[in-house]
């Protein structure tokens, strides 16, 4: 039951979800897509653009389900494309008071505006569910490479995880508040995708939204058919900022999803003249989690994401990555993300 509704096995219904209203007094909603199967089975929820910026999610569910909906074999699918309705309609990141949802979480029924909203999604929907996906992107002026993150010490949201099929996995409980610490915390397994940018939907990330879903809805055996593989699949437990202490005009030597070896040049920092006067570079083997989109930059801040890996890792991953078709959506949401960006050779 959802704000009072009950959904029939069998039944596929829109639903607004009410949390707040206008100045005028008109209800304000947000709205659900619940897709029920004949068949009793798992509860699921997908979640997108709780920061009102964030598309890609948006576009992953909308996508997911364009003309026919998945073919639910049992279970319950319940889709929230758009969480932040205030975000969306002025481009902005946060609720109208200023507040970040994702750290608002499980609410309160008679708090802030923001609260109030993560009151009703929380008790109305997550609480009901078995699992849930929450998708996100990075922020404002970055670009994330596809990734899922999760508390992997929690043996559920591990499995969750793994079955999502990313080839990125990181070790990550959330910040306190934030949707998906607050759900595993109420029983809940549930993980983030992290991927693309702000004011996008990117058709790789899209891509690969959807790949994760389908997985995640074929290992609960909710729709027929196997999970699709993954180019690789490793945890990541470790990351590390790589910082400008230069202010200037930078040069990129390495893309997001890119391997890149310890002591490698990643970035040259350049004077507004075209001087080299820095270069940065990599403080440990790894993989370029995210980056920078923003090629101007001061002292302190951050260029690039780094996830580290063991050698072991690292040399599997490149002879995986040597071998493969330039074709494979790996590569193309490589090719896809921060297009605004020229990427050097060192």
């Amino acid at each position: 039951m959802i704000d009072g509704v009950r959904i029939p096995l069998g039944v596929t219904r829109d639903l607004n979800l009410k949390f707040s209203e206008t100045y005028l007094g008109i209800p304000v909603s947000i709205p659900v897509r619940v897709i029920r199967s004949r068949n009793a089975g798992p509860c699921v929820f997908l979640t997108g653009s709780i920061h009102g910026d964030e598309l890609n999610g948006m576009g992953i569910i909308r996508e997911l389900l364009y003309d026919q909906p998945p073919p639910l074999i049992r279970g319950t699918l319940v889709c929230i494309p758009v969480v932040n309705l205030y975000g969306l309609e002025h481009n902005k990141r946060y609720m109208p008071d200023r507040r970040d949802l994702n750290r608002c979480f499980p609410g309160l029924e008679s708090g802030s505006p923001t609260s109030r909203l993560a009151y009703a999604l929380f008790h109305e929907i997550v609480k009901q569910c078995d699992y849930g996906i929450d998708f996100h992107s990075a922020a404002l002026r970055r670009t994330n490479y596809p990734n899922v993150r999760g508390s992997l010490s929690n043996s559920k949201v591990r499995s969750l995880a793994q079955a999502f099929g990313a080839e990125l996995l990181l070790d990550s409980k959330g910040p306190e508040g934030s949707l998906r610490r607050t759900a595993v915390r109420s029983g809940v397994p549930t993980i983030v995708v992290e991927a693309g940018e702000v004011w996008k939907i990117e058709p790789g990330v899209v891509d690969f939204g959807i790949r994760g879903c389908l997985n995640v809805l074929k290992w609960l055996e909710m729709i027929p058919g196997k999970p699709e593989k993954p180019l690789f699949q490793v945890n990541l437990k470790k990351t590390t900022w790589v910082r400008a202490d230069r202010g200037g005009i930078l040069g990129f030597h390495a893309r997001p999803g890119e391997l890149v070896e310890e002591g490698a040049v990643i970035a040259t920092n350049y004077n507004i003249f075209g001087k080299e006067h820095r270069t940065l570079h990599a403080p440990a083997s790894g993989i370029v989690l995210g980056m920078t989109t923003m090629p101007a930059v001061k002292p302190g801040e951050p260029v690039y994401h780094l996830a580290q890996l063991s050698r072991r890792s690292f040399h599997r991953i490149a002879a995986i990555m040597n071998s493969t078709s330039t074709e494979d959506l790996y590569s193309r949401i490589q090719n896809d993300l921060a297009t605004n960006i020229t990427i050097q050779e060192r």
